[in-house]
């Protein structure tokens, strides 16, 4: 037997004997008059070995302990505190008794008792009564180390946060970090909303779905690939500035920036192009940072980011000339994808658009440090944008992506509200899909029949809000900033 197995049996058995003796190793509810963080507030200031006079009754898991004699010394922790509790001679005996035979570290229990310091300081509950509220079996983890444990800390989130108290300061600060972000869109006069995650037709993004069943009609569904479609039948509806944070669901791959169900900020402004989306987006971020720091500079690794406006911008072309070496607008088309297939390049078609899409993804992409907006993309990559006002060529589209680290942070239009475009568009997608390209979007008549009873010229926004937890919060990959994200079963789940 080994020595975890061990344990749980020791465990078990002090189970047994507790209820043996009557008590209750799992009782209902126990009064915590006082929070462990209030109890430190309060009390700070004592001098080292006094005492307070007077009682708390507070709770806790006991996550260290040790014997000094005949004194025993545990400390509880809650949520964001903790502090020290001891048994002493001046302890009834069944408290103390209680504690050395039956609770071990990973026990919830409440105390009562007299706060007081210790002669060298230490802040702490002087218990008079300890009550058993929840007797562990598993033994709490000794240490976190290697590629090895990081992966069963994703894999045991429960564990992570337990051993790992920084982890909660993380998604303590994801949480901030949404609340400012509907500070910032409703005090900007926009509405927010909610979209099924549950669709008969997806769209609003390339992105393989998930396929689901709804036994109740009999149908298949899917997983939402993205709000769009049905936040612009808002903006047909009436609704000028709508938002919605909502969990998307996209088949694809897994990496530091990917997940297979993310969360996105989604947002769409009537009478709008993409330059209002730019400086929204622009000041969404500084908004943010300075609510989490005061200043738009901060450090992601070894890297020090500036949030301030203006961010850089280029468009693609543009920066295909300055990281590829190449200026695209003097290159026949065959010259552009020659130079996309001399370089192994992938492309959904053999077409230009295609082509200047991959040399920018391959060349350009990891060289955008500092937040940068790229600008003007191919048409071929969306089916949902207005083609560019200033373009001739009608090649390219009022479309930005904001980068930093290398990472696309965001996407934008001036999003397409011509119905007979719109529906030439689709159908071509349609035709890709039925093809063979998992990533087309499907054709929508109900959306298209939406844009037919009039759009307004509207500005549309998508921010990675994942992402932008990434870099604010200086972590490694998306699954350090998703309590619970997607990993592969181990053998036996």
């Amino acid at each position: 037997m080994g020595r975890e197995e061990q344990i749980i049996k020791s465990r078990k058995e002090k189970i047994d004997k507790l209820r043996a003796e009557g008590i209750d190793p799992y009782p209902h509810f126990f009064e915590k008059k006082d929070w462990i963080k209030d109890i430190r507030a309060k009390y700070s200031n004592l001098t080292a070995g006094a005492n307070s006079g007077e009682e708390v009754q507070t709770a806790g898991r006991l996550i260290a302990r040790r014997e000094f004699g005949k004194i025993s010394f545990g400390v509880l922790r809650e949520e964001s505190a903790e502090i020290q509790i001891v048994l002493d001679s001046s302890s009834p005996k069944e408290s103390a008794r209680l504690f050395k035979k039956f609770v071990d570290i990973g026990d919830f229990i409440g105390v009562r008792g007299e706060v007081g310091k210790t002669k060298r300081g230490e802040l702490s509950v002087m218990v008079r009564e300890i009550k058993v509220l929840s007797k562990s079996i598993r033994p709490l983890p000794e240490k976190w180390h290697g590629l090895k444990d990081k992966e069963e800390r994703y894999r045991k989130r429960y564990l992570d946060l337990l051993m790992n108290p920084e982890v909660k300061e993380v998604f303590n600060k994801r949480e901030k970090i949404l609340q400012e972000i509907r500070n910032f869109m409703l005090s900007r006069g926009f509405h927010e909303v909610e979209t099924p995650y549950l669709q008969t037709v997806y769209g609003g993004a390339s992105a393989r779905p998930f396929k689901t069943h709804l036994n109740a009609l009999d149908i298949d569904l899917y997983l939402a690939i993205s709000p769009e479609l049905y936040l612009k039948r808002l903006i047909v509806g009436g609704y000028e500035k709508v938002f919605t944070i909502a969990r998307n669901f996209r088949n694809e791959g897994i990496d530091k920036w990917h997940n297979p169900e993310f969360t996105m900020m989604e947002i769409y402004q009537a009478y709008a192009d993409y330059n209002t989306m730019m400086e929204l987006f622009e000041d969404l971020y500084i908004h943010v940072v300075k609510s989490l720091y005061g200043k738009t500079k901060i450090k992601y690794r070894d890297t020090t980011l500036d949030f301030k406006k203006p961010w850089k911008r280029m468009t693609m072309l543009q920066a295909i000339k300055e990281f590829a070496k190449i200026d695209i607008e003097k290159m026949s088309d065959e010259e552009v994808i020659a130079f996309a297939e001399k370089h192994n390049l992938e492309l959904k078609e053999r077409k230009w658009g295609w082509a200047v899409q991959a040399i920018f993804e391959e060349f350009c992409e990891k060289e955008l440090i500092q937040p940068t907006f790229i600008l003007d993309h191919p048409i071929e990559t969306t089916p949902l944008c207005k083609p560019h006002r200033n373009d001739p060529s009608k090649r390219l589209i009022e479309r930005f992506e904001p980068f930093c680290m290398g990472a696309e942070l965001g996407n934008a239009y001036s999003e397409l509200n011509d119905p007979v475009l719109q529906r030439e568009l689709l159908k071509q997608q349609q035709k890709m899909l039925s093809k063979g390209d998992e990533e087309a979007n499907p054709y929508d008549e109900d959306f298209v029949q939406a844009i037919e009873t009039g759009m307004p010229p509207t500005g549309g926004l998508g921010v990675g809000i994942d992402r932008m937890i990434i870099l604010l919060t200086n972590q490694e990959s998306i699954r350090d900033v998703i309590l619970f994200p997607f990993m592969k079963p181990l053998k036996g789940e």
